[in-house]
C-alpha cells in the first residue's frame, strides 16, 4: 500500500509546517537542525512524499518532540477529534504506515488525553533506528503485545517478549528491530511533558 494515499500523510504535512513556523524556522534551518535536506522537508509539507519512521524521528527531534507527540498532533489537528471523549472505534483511528519499513501505528488515545498510548506493528525483519533527541523530555514504556522485539537502548540490547515491558530512561539512540520471521505488535506509552 502506498502511503501517498494515507489520510495521514496531509495531517503529518501540516503539522510540520506548523511546528516548523511555529519557531520561525526556515526550510534550511529545520534541515540543518534535522539532518533531513530542504528538498525532502519541501516534498513532505506538500504532501507530495511520505516520510519514513527515520526521518519522523530526525523531524521530531529537531523540535524536540517525540515521535509519538509529533503524530499525535497530526492527528489532532482532525476536527472530529476536538474534545471528543468516549469509545473510539478502530476505523476512527487512522494507521499510520511507513514507506520504508512497513512499520504500521495507530494512536490509541486521543489528542487531549494526558498520555499517549499507541499500537504499533513491527514487520519481519524491519529495523527501525531513532536519533536520542527524539526521547527528550519524555517518559516512555514500551510494551510488546505480541511475538518478539529486539530492542537496542544506546549500547545495550534486550530480547523482548510478549508481556515483556521495558521503561525508557535518559534519552538515549534507540532502534526497534524485529529480528524474527513473524510480526512483532506492542504499545508505546508516553507521559506528556511541558511542550518546548
Amino acid at each position: 500500500m502506498s502511503n501517498i494515499v494515507d489520510p495521514l500523510v496531509g495531517q503529518i504535512a501540516a503539522r510540520i509546517r506548523t511546528e516548523r513556523e511555529r519557531r520561525r524556522w526556515t526550510l534550511a534551518q529545520l534541515a540543518e537542525a534535522s539532518g533531513v535536506s530542504q528538498a525532502m522537508i519541501s516534498r513532505i509539507e506538500r504532501a507530495e512524499s511520505s516520510p519514513t519512521a527515520v526521518v519522523l524521528g530526525k523531524l521530531s527531534a529537531a523540535f524536540r518532540l517525540s515521535v509519538a507527540s509529533l503524530l499525535a498532533l497530526a492527528e489532532g489537528t482532525r476536527e472530529d477529534t476536538e474534545g471528543a471523549a468516549g469509545v473510539r472505534r478502530p476505523a476512527d483511528r487512522a494507521e499510520w504506515r511507513d514507506p520504508a519499513t512497513g512499520y504500521r501505528r495507530r494512536q490509541i488515545t486521543g489528542p487531549r488525553f494526558p498520555a499517549e498510548i499507541a499500537e504499533i506493528r513491527l514487520p519481519a525483519g524491519a529495523r527501525v533506528p531513532y536519533p536520542a533527541a527524539a526521547f527528550a523530555f519524555v517518559r516512555q514504556v514500551v510494551w510488546v503485545l505480541d511475538g518478539r522485539l529486539t530492542f537496542h537502548d544506546g549500547d545495550t540490547v534486550h530480547e523482548l517478549d510478549a508481556g515483556d515491558t521495558i521503561e525508557l530512561g535518559e534519552p538515549a539512540e534507540r532502534v526497534f528491530a524485529n529480528t524474527t520471521g513473524t510480526e512483532c505488535r506492542y504499545a508505546v506509552v508516553l507521559a506528556r511533558g511541558s511542550t518546548p
